[in-house]
Order: structure tokens, then C-alpha cells, then sequence
């Protein structure tokens, strides 16, 4: 058995009949064999990855505007920074079987960010500081953001679930600026259209915002991170223009992803904490950190796109990788940055930077690396 140690965190000494959680600051390893994973296929399934790095450029400035080249609206107006290399870790059991590249290094995570924020969403709700996912927010948001015929009807599970259609601009970022892709359509009814939107995702993060009335990160630190024994090293960033006043009081509003910088800054081995999390059914070490309720509803796919929950991707019916197993999901960010749970086999990654066309084929690797022992010994 190896013990990894990184950032000062020391093993979980539970008894093995007992699910492992890992310790304010070290994660305990064991060999792939020693959990039923094919050491030869997980050796290949890595050395795919590591030959398929991302062709996203170290400045993300240049990414963020080839990706974005044809919007109107595309000036960046949040903080970046260059890009790491690739790293990654594979969790099984709760062990680490395997962890490479930088994992400590402190990176932009892009959409990934949209997990976080949902849960942050989640935790109001089980703080009634919610009452009801169905309700309309402007019982809650009363600045006018929600007046009027288009957005008067939107529901927090149509912001959680990007199917809110809302209509307006915020922090000078109009709607119109991911709606297919900056072009005009029209508008559909609420909870009725998906789309891929960061201006309504920076708006429920807004709404959130003056439910809690307190910085989003100070609620995920104080509610998620420190108990699950993240580092302090991670940064949730907003925009330069996104400072808004809260009962007198001046408070950074969050984005919910990269687009335009910002974001969720963080280690890969802290995504890979939160994501172990969401396979734990929102507890850690026999504490419920976030309902279970939550995390199932958090799972369900939406009506109108059946891959997507509350800001978390399922894999229904191959939908998103027709390679990798069609009941795993995934928090997934540009870059492109995944973390990877399969509940079935108890099975996650964490893989940055990796070439978005390749990603599917390195998880179904990655997949067969775990099915092909474990199938043999039934």
C-alpha cells in the first residue's frame, strides 16, 4: 500500500469494512489490483491521455477568443491566467490508484464552476432559505430582473437547469450573447428550451446571492470545502463590473464559468474531493453535507435536454461520450476539464486538460480498465 501525501493531509485510519474518506490532507493509494482494476488497461488508458493533451493554448485569453470569435460580445472583463499540463487522478473504492501531472497546481476550471454554483443552489434549499425549486425567483429577486412576460414565470429550476429563456443583459453581458452562439432566435416559454447560456448561469448566481446574502465562495468554503478537507488554495472569481450591493453591503457576484475569465480556480485534487462527494451521495465520513434529495434531483435529467440535471452532465443513452459508460456523469468545464463519476463500480477521475475529441475514448478506457477484472471474478 502507498500512501500519496500532498498539501499536509495525513490517511483516514477506518476500518476497512468501513467506506474510506480521506483525512485533513493526504489521500491513501493502493495498487490497481488491489481493487479490481486492470493495471495493463489503466496503463494504457493514462498514456492515451498523456498523448492527447488539450490544443487549447497556455494563454486562455487566445482560447476563450478562438472560441468565441464570431460573438459580438466577447471581451473578456473577469482575471485569467495561463494554463497548467495535464494532470489527472483516479479514484476507486475511495483510494487513488493512480495521479499524474501537477494536481496541486491551481488552474481555471472553466464550467466546472456550474457544479459548484448548483450546489451552492442546493444548499439553500436545504436551508429553506428556498422554499420550493419550483417557485418563481422574483418571490425572491425583486429588483426588477424578473418583471415582465418573459421572465416573470421563471422557476430556480429553470435557472438550475438552463432552461430560463430570460431576457436581459447583466453585468453588460446581453442574453443575446449565448444565444446560439450571439444570433437572435425567438424565445421559447420557459422550462420548455435548453440552452447553454452563460448569462442566465452568472444570473443564478446572482439570485443566489440575494438569497444568502453573503459571498457564494464564503458559503461553499464554510459548507463543502472545509469539511470535505479541500486546500485554501481555490478561488471562485467574478468580473470587474460585478460588484453588487446586498443589504449595504458591496459583495463580488461569481460567474459560473470562464467565458468571459473568472471562475472556479483550483487544484485537481480538490475538484477530485467535491466530486467524491456527489459518489457519496452528498456525505462525508457520516455527515450529510448536502441532502441526498438534492443530489438526485441534482441527477435527473431535464426534459428538454436529456444529458443535462442541475448544472451536472449525464451520460444518457451515450449522449454526451458514446464510449464511456451511459450511467456515469460528469462535471464538465472548456479546456477541457472533467470530473468523471461512475456510482456502478464506485469509480471516478478527475482529467485536466485533455483534447475534448479524445475524452470520451480515454473514460472508456478508463472504464474497461475497471469492468474487465471485475467481470472475470463474478
Amino acid at each position: 500500500m502507498i500512501n500519496l501525501a500532498f498539501m499536509g493531509c495525513s490517511p483516514n485510519n477506518k476500518d476497512q469494512l468501513k467506506t474510506y474518506y480521506p483525512s485533513g490532507g493526504s489521500w491513501e493509494s493502493k495498487l490497481p489490483q488491489e481493487v479490481g482494476i486492470d493495471p495493463d488497461k489503466l496503463s494504457e488508458a493514462i498514456e492515451f491521455a498523456l498523448n492527447n493533451e488539450s490544443p487549447a493554448p497556455r494563454d486562455l485569453k487566445k482560447y476563450i477568443y478562438s472560441r468565441f470569435s464570431e460573438h459580438a460580445y466577447d471581451s473578456i472583463i473577469g482575471p485569467m491566467k495561463e494554463r497548467g499540463d495535464m494532470s489527472g487522478i483516479a479514484i476507486k473504492n475511495g483510494y487513488v490508484i493512480h495521479e499524474f501531472g501537477p494536481t496541486d497546481r491551481v488552474d481555471m476550471t472553466f464550467s466546472v464552476t456550474k457544479s459548484f454554483l448548483s450546489t451552492v443552489g442546493g444548499l439553500a434549499l436545504d436551508d429553506s432559505l428556498i422554499q420550493n425549486i419550483e417557485e418563481p425567483v422574483n418571490l425572491y429577486v425583486t429588483d426588477g430582473k424578473f418583471d415582465g412576460p418573459q421572465n416573470s414565470g421563471i422557476t430556480w429550476k429553470n435557472l438550475f437547469q438552463q432552461t430560463s429563456e430570460w431576457e436581459g443583459t447583466l453585468f453588460d453581458k446581453p442574453d443575446v450573447a449565448d444565444r446560439r452562439k450571439g444570433k437572435e432566435r425567438q424565445l421559447q416559454t420557459p422550462g420548455t428550451f435548453w440552452e447553454y447560456n452563460d448569462v442566465r448561469v452568472n444570473l443564478a448566481s446572482y439570485s443566489l446571492l440575494q438569497v444568502w446574502k453573503r459571498p457564494l465562495p464564503e458559503v461553499l468554503k464554510e459548507r463543502i470545502m472545509n469539511p470535505i478537507g479541500a486546500t485554501d488554495t481555490w478561488e471562485w472569481h467574478g468580473y470587474d463590473n460585478s460588484d453588487v450591493e446586498v443589504d449595504g453591503r458591496m459583495i463580488k457576484s461569481v460567474s459560473g464559468g470562464g467565458h468571459w475569465g473568472g471562475g472556479m480556480w483550483i487544484c485537481t485534487w480538490d475538484q477530485a474531493r467535491f466530486g467524491y462527494l456527489f459518489l457519496r451521495e452528498g456525505n462525508w465520513n457520516g455527515t450529510q453535507l448536502i441532502s441526498k434529495e438534492w443530489i438526485e434531483a441534482a441527477l435527473t435529467p431535464s426534459k428538454p435536454e436529456p444529458t443535462y440535471g442541475y448544472m451536472w452532465w449525464m451520460n444518457t443513452d451515450g449522449g454526451i461520450w458514446s464510449e464511456a459508460p451511459h450511467d456515469s456523469f460528469a462535471a464538465i468545464g472548456g479546456g477541457r476539464n472533467v470530473i468523471w463519476i461512475w456510482p456502478k463500480h464506485d469509480f471516478m477521475v478527475v482529467i485536466r486538460w485533455i483534447d475534448p475529441a479524445k475524452t470520451g475514448q480515454f473514460l472508456g478506457m478508463m472504464a474497461d480498465a475497471v469492468e474487465n477484472i471485475e467481470d472475470r471474478n463474478l
